[in-house]
């Protein structure tokens, strides 16, 4: 199913939670999130504990000044960046020894999901914790429209961490729209660094438009050096200072996104910039350029820089008190390597929504572990807000789930339904089996513990199943906002 490092404990079905502060697959659903639940897929077991460890798990512990016990948060992005792209999960010519490293150090998930097959629609399923289609700005695939957005008004993870006391900062890509009505400083972030478009030229910094796009705040910031080396040193920067209270950053790289321009690639740059000069709409996406070795560089690129965040943290002494979480937007692009999942970035295939993730938090979860519970973005917002301290507003209910419950209190699962939805397109993942209809129309069903590849057609062989997995996605489907005619 995938590579898996061999100091790892191997994923196990079923049992029960294995070590004092194991990440076991069991989801706790609390009050808040009640409306979503899910069905195991095997719970993940630390190297070497005791069965009764759990009975000392230690409880979670409000704040309490600088000494804290709520954790900071890093969440890395990663952009276009392939399911089996990691070393750690199968890619037998990328080399990632430090995500491959920070997922030895916690847990490493094997059927984890973007909440969305592209850039924009995910960012908002995981800064809001809901399905893309229930915001108007959501309904964009992504979004290009410079009048479309996420709503300022709308509460974000940002904003409800912010109001329990978290300084929140988003340094990279925002991808959620444009100024003067969006920006990262209008939902929440109390810092904001980067750039506000899907694409850029790393170096130029020119968009999709042609136009210039990196700011601090709202005000345009002039620097022409790689795009990746001028994050890293500002998360490098972010993480290092003296913080008086907890902090929450978004550091959403754009590596290895197209036009796959790697550290150094100064000529290639110039021939697209002048591309977009001459008004060339589609120089960024670069369709005669990029190769499989130029998206490995940018990939071990991308290792390295997270390499450097982790270690500027631990310079820091926040290491044991910070919670890491890496994962990508959505599946891959033309030379990412998916094996052995089909489709790719916009698709609801395997291949366009599983995702590489990996979580660490030295304080409270045990390393070397490996998770095939099935989780999304959602799922991500929903365990960050409970971990410290927020509530969800209940005027916007969350559609994802706390793994809270599981990571440090050891709950029983709950079942639920994955959902997703893109136009032409449609998935529901409920346990092993999925419910997929692509373009052509025809509804399939596979069953992903034995077809990772969505393959073998199920559905002749299993109608009722079929039909209570259609209707189900038909149900949470007529509670979201309507694609506008035409689009």
């Amino acid at each position: 199913m995938t590579s898996r490092d061999p100091q790892e404990s191997p994923v196990r079905r079923p049992g029960p939670p294995l070590s004092r502060r194991a990440f076991t697959t069991a989801v706790g659903a609390t009050a808040a999130t009640a409306a979503a639940g899910i069905q195991t897929a095997a719970p993940a077991a630390a190297s070497g504990a005791a069965a009764d460890d759990t009975t000392r798990e230690r409880p979670f512990r409000a704040a309490r000044g600088k000494h804290s016990r709520r954790p900071n948060i890093l969440f890395i992005l990663g952009d276009d960046l392939g399911w089996a792209d990691l070393s750690s999960y199968g890619a037998p010519h990328i080399r990632t020894p430090h995500l491959d490293g920070l997922g030895r150090q916690g847990v490493r998930f094997t059927d984890s999901y973007s909440g969305s097959a592209t850039c924009s629609p995910t960012r908002f399923s995981l800064y809001t914790g809901r399905y893309p289609g229930r915001t108007k700005g959501g309904l964009a695939e992504p979004i290009a429209d410079r009048t479309a957005g996420l709503d300022p008004t709308h509460p974000t993870l940002a904003s409800l961490l912010r109001g329990v006391g978290y300084s929140t900062a988003l340094i990279g890509k925002w991808h959620c729209g444009y100024l003067p009505d969006h920006s990262p400083t209008r939902s929440g972030y109390d810092e904001f660094f980067g750039n506000f478009g899907g694409a850029l030229e790393y170096y130029s910094k020119l968009g999709l438009g042609g136009e210039y796009d990196l700011y601090e705040g709202d005000a345009e910031y002039k620097d022409l050096r790689y795009y990746t080396r001028i994050l890293t040193e500002r998360a490098s920067e972010y993480v290092q200072r003296d913080h008086a209270k907890p902090w929450l950053l978004n550091l959403n790289f754009t590596t290895p996104h197209w036009p796959w321009i790697a550290d150094g690639d100064t000529e290639a740059s110039a021939g697209i910039v002048r591309r977009i000069k001459a008004g060339d709409g589609r120089a960024l996406r670069n369709a005669d350029g990029g190769s499989v070795e130029k998206y490995t560089e940018m990939v071990e690129d991308l290792d390295r820089s997270v390499g450097e965040v982790l270690k500027a943290l631990k310079r820091s002494g926040q290491e044991e008190d910070t919670l890491v979480f890496f994962a990508s937007d959505n599946g891959g692009e033309r030379f990412s390597y998916n094996w052995p999942l089909s489709g790719n970035k916009g698709s609801l295939q395997e291949g366009g929504i599983r995702i590489p993730s990996v979580l660490r938090w030295p304080a409270r979860i045990d390393g070397h572990q490996v998770s095939g519970l099935p989780v999304f973005s959602p799922d991500w917002t929903a365990t960050l807000l409970e971990i410290g301290g927020a509530r969800p507003d209940p005027a916007h209910p969350l559609d994802g789930v706390s793994l809270a419950g599981h990571l440090l209190r050891g709950e029983a699962p709950k079942e639920r339904d994955l959902f997703w939805r893109v136009r032409g397109e449609r998935a529901l993942r409920r346990g092993d089996w999925k419910y997929y209809r692509g373009k052509g129309g025809t509804d399939q069903l596979f069953n992903l513990a034995e077809d990772q590849r969505e393959q073998a057609d199920r559905a002749a062989a299993e109608p009722e199943r079929l039909a209570g997995m259609r209707a189900a996605w038909e149900r949470t489907d007529s509670g979201l906002l309507p694609y506008p005619p035409g689009s």
